[in-house]
């Protein structure tokens, strides 16, 4: 029964929002902070589907200064959880695919973010000079989702290379942004579907001493660790509530 009463809730929650974004790109497109308010908005949605979202921030990240934030992709939920943690001043670097997405496509491409054709490699490349070129003259922070894919439920994916180069590139630190486990945790007829914690690390440049595939595995074992440690805070909190 309660299905009946969110899933059409959702559905006109998010065309709403699309249109309000919608608006917002229009009057200000590619804006730097059209990101950081997508994220914010979409985010609303989570009360719909009974999640709270808490978010752990790091005093050293600081807003609007240029970083290169990594973040762990689980499932479709990612767009009202995980992506509430972006912050003003960042853009992400998506599918090309995405833009043929109505309405949705036309707000991810107006809100500024990059798009990559990940079919050619050649264009792949260019993209990430696209981005670096962002970074260094907008001072704009870039957020990838290096496992590339979805995980659902696999836990954290190895990492593909190029957040990491970019990194290297425009000498700009990693920001680590990572979301407790997502896979199975709604439920459409529960109204309460619990905590998803969200930690936004302390920024790390990539000195010298490693390898940019050094840096990758380095990365992709500290996510790991406070992927687990995350699903055992929530598990705490949730015992509690």
């Amino acid at each position: 029964m309660i299905a009946l009463f969110r899933i059409p809730a959702l559905f006109i929650a998010f065309l709403l929002i699309n249109i309000i974004l919608l608006i917002i790109c229009i009057v200000r497109p590619f804006h730097k902070d059209n990101v950081h308010a997508a994220g914010s908005l979409y985010s609303l949605m989570a009360k719909i589907v009974g999640l709270k979202i808490v978010i752990q921030r790091d005093p050293a990240v600081k807003t609007n200064e240029p970083y290169v934030f990594i973040a762990n992709h689980q499932n479709s939920f990612d767009v009202i959880t995980i992506c509430k943690a972006a912050l003003p001043g960042v853009v992400t670097i998506g599918k090309k695919s995405l833009k043929w997405i109505p309405i949705f496509g036309q707000i991810y491409w107006l809100s500024g973010n990059i798009m990559i054709d990940r079919k050619n490699s050649g264009k792949a490349r260019n993209t990430l000079d696209i981005a670096a070129n962002r970074i260094a003259k907008k001072k704009t922070s870039v957020w990838l989702f290096p496992e590339g894919t979805r995980s659902y439920g696999r836990g954290i994916l190895p990492f593909k290379q190029g957040a990491f180069r970019l990194a290297k590139t425009t000498n700009e630190p990693i920001v680590m942004v990572t979301a407790s486990n997502l896979h199975n945790k709604v439920k459409w007829n529960r109204w309460n579907n619990g905590i998803v914690l969200i930690d936004i690390s302390a920024p790390e440049p990539l000195m010298e001493e490693r390898s940019i595939k050094e840096w990758m595995a380095y990365f992709n074992d500290e996510m790991k660790q406070k992927f687990d440690a995350l699903n055992t805070q929530v598990d705490e909190l949730e015992k509690s509530r």
